[in-house]
């Protein structure tokens, strides 16, 4: 079989009806992975977004009375379990929801390719969410609630220029951290499921833009706000996404195997360093990559969040409460919320 576009080129020589063996041959340069943020309005189905707003209201439906809601939900009890481990210390309290979180998370995402044998993509998917979900909401509750308790360890908010500087970091950390959903409707399992090998885009800068972006956010918002609790949280999510570094590029080698090690030869881990050092050829027309729907949606959304932002400060709570009825409740799983003045 034969593929050819105006960027790359894929060469593979298959096995005959009488059984010879495959053989498969990568012209130098060519991309044997996905093209990542390549969406296609005329491709889409209404009735698979439909479908995917039916799935997201239910998801949301589920979370509030199983997890969020005090009167039937488990998030108070285990929020308060996690914190009589460290009654005064909220530092402490959120590193130990974060370790949790990324234990879950990252354990079911290395039995995923057994649990997809097991009981099906999509399945999985339902399973992998329904455990990952309501942990990555306690865990982010709890860091939106106690972002400015524990030990101040430095103030630098009056510093010119550090609000800007942080404003931009975390408008750049939503492109790297954009790609770990590339595809929402596989997140909603309404398409099935798949492992992707994504090489263009965003990738041809890192092979790990999730953990980038992450890295980006953290340190930025630590900065901003200067105290124990941002630490620990920083520490907690930036450790958690290193060893996914670690995990991820074990699990598509053991996927794609040939295929990765190529990819992985020519990528980097550290954000340019494989353009850099001449391994990662870039076509002439590489910024077309980025001039796609998702990364243009990336962009209005982040800038309309922060031309809103002083009205989203003052009117975030009675929004929230009215829009969300579950929301509330976030202040007493704490014991106070937090009506920040600043980021």
């Amino acid at each position: 079989m034969l593929k050819t576009d105006k960027n790359y080129r894929k060469i593979r020589v298959g096995a005959s009806e009488i059984g010879e063996t495959d053989e498969e041959e990568v012209v130098a340069g060519a991309v044997v992975g996905e093209d990542s943020a390549d969406f296609d309005l005329g491709k889409q189905k209404i009735s698979s977004w439909i479908y995917f707003c039916g799935v997201l209201g239910i998801v949301l439906f589920v979370l509030d009375v199983a997890w969020i809601d005090n009167s039937t939900g488990f998030g108070k009890p285990f929020i308060d379990a996690v914190s009589t481990l460290s009654a005064s210390h909220e530092e402490v309290a959120m590193l130990m929801l974060t370790l949790i979180f990324a234990i879950v998370h990252s354990g079911l995402a290395s039995f995923r390719d057994k649990g997809e044998k097991l009981i099906g993509e999509r399945a999985y998917r339902v399973l992998f969410a329904g455990l990952s979900l309501p942990l990555a909401v306690s865990t982010v509750v709890y860091f939106i609630n106690h972002r400015y308790d524990g030990v101040q360890l430095w103030q630098l908010q009056s510093v010119p220029g550090i609000h800007q500087v942080m404003w931009l970091s975390s408008f750049i950390s939503f492109f790297f951290l954009y790609p770990s959903t590339f595809n929402l409707l596989e997140v909603a399992a309404v398409d099935k499921p798949k492992m992707h090998l994504w090489e263009t885009g965003i990738m041809r800068i890192t092979r790990h833009p999730q953990m980038v972006g992450q890295v980006i956010w953290c340190l930025a918002h630590t900065v901003w706000i200067g105290n124990s609790v941002a630490v620990a949280a920083s520490i907690g999510l930036i450790g958690h996404h290193l060893f996914g570094v670690w995990n991820g590029d074990r699990r598509l080698a053991i996927r794609y195997g040939e295929d990765f090690e190529v990819l992985k030869s020519r990528t980097s881990v550290i954000p340019f360093a494989a353009i850099l050092d001449g391994r990662q050829k870039l076509p002439k027309d590489y910024y077309k990559e980025f001039v796609r729907l998702p990364y243009l949606s990336i962009t209005a959304l982040t800038l309309a969040a922060y031309l809103a932002h002083p009205l989203m400060q003052a009117a975030v709570f009675a929004f929230i409460g009215s829009f969300f009825p579950y929301i509330p409740v976030f202040g007493s799983w704490s014991g106070k919320i937090h009506h920040p003045n600043t980021a």
